[in-house]
């Protein structure tokens, strides 16, 4: 057995998904709406990658939602601010320029997003670039052609070169969670994905039909929770892909606090990533 599958075996688990199913739908039911308040909208808002990876995406309209962004401390001062600002990498040099607000970082897709199919050489390149250009941190996407054949050593290869690449710069790995399955291979794809490197493990990129939903992102964090029951290393989670409402947003939240706790609950280690959502977001909060 390769280390890749001595992976997968150590934190492997039979998952039924419709049984998870039913425990999602139960930890939801007795927890959300507690958790559907002024506060913790507060606290979601914080932690948004605000993200525009339009095909229609330009200069102008990369540096309207940075002056956004740049208007917020003044605007909602009894907030803090998003957690980071997330674009394509050409764009990284105009965000970095732009943004007045310093506890903002600049995230950028890189690797081939969203298919990750490239060159790996070119991966490396891209990643490299948008990291000289100012980017805090990069999401790209699991080779998930080469995860579904069993190709482990590539696709962990793939995302480990881009880790060592990024230094302290934070990668999150997005493991287009639609495109898998069973939850198993969620699970599977969760641990291999940490196990090369990742910080952050994501949903998904919001360029196929499904997107986030609670029961990946439910099955994601509890891949995260027994990693870090074996490690002692916390790694984060991001939800992306279709998130628009506040009570939605909430979902993702009780998700985080119920199964990986409190200390999760913070941009450092919980993310979402969307377009709309802010907006719906300061007007749940402002009703």
């Amino acid at each position: 057995m390769d280390r890749y599958n001595e992976a997968i075996a150590k934190y492997e688990k039979n998952l039924n998904d419709e049984i998870v199913k039913n425990e999602v739908e139960n930890l939801l039911k007795n927890n959300l709406a507690q958790n559907c308040t002024k506060d913790v909208y507060k606290t979601i808002f914080s932690c948004l990658d605000i993200t525009t990876l339009n095909v229609t995406d330009n200069y102008e309209s990369v540096l309207k939602l940075v002056d956004m962004i740049n208007k917020m401390d003044n605007d909602y001062p009894e907030m803090n601010n998003v957690a980071a600002i997330c674009v394509y990498p050409n764009f990284v040099t105009a965000v970095r320029g732009a943004l007045e607000v310093s506890e903002v970082k600049v995230a950028s897709v890189a690797g081939g997003f969203p298919s990750s199919q490239t060159y790996p050489e070119v991966k490396a390149i891209e990643a490299g670039l948008a990291l000289k250009d100012g980017a805090d941190e990069l999401d790209i996407v699991m080779n998930v052609g080469n995860f579904v054949i069993g190709n482990y050593e590539d696709m962990c290869d793939d995302i480990n070169e881009i880790k060592e690449i990024c230094g302290d710069a934070k990668l999150k790995v997005i493991l287009e969670t639609g495109a898998l399955e069973s939850l198993n291979e969620v699970r599977k794809a969760s641990i291999l994905s940490i196990y090369a490197g990742a910080d952050f493990i994501k949903t998904s990129t919001g360029k196929i039909g499904v997107g986030a939903t609670p029961d990946t992102f439910y099955t994601m964090c509890n891949a995260i929770k027994d990693y870090f029951a074996e490690t002692g290393t916390r790694i984060g989670i991001k939800a992306a892909g279709g998130i628009k409402t506040a009570s939605d947003a909430a979902k993702y939240y009780t998700i985080v606090k119920e199964v990986l706790g409190e200390e999760w609950l913070n941009k450092d280690l919980f993310r979402i990533g969307a377009a709309g959502l802010a907006n719906n977001l300061i007007a749940a909060i402002n009703e």
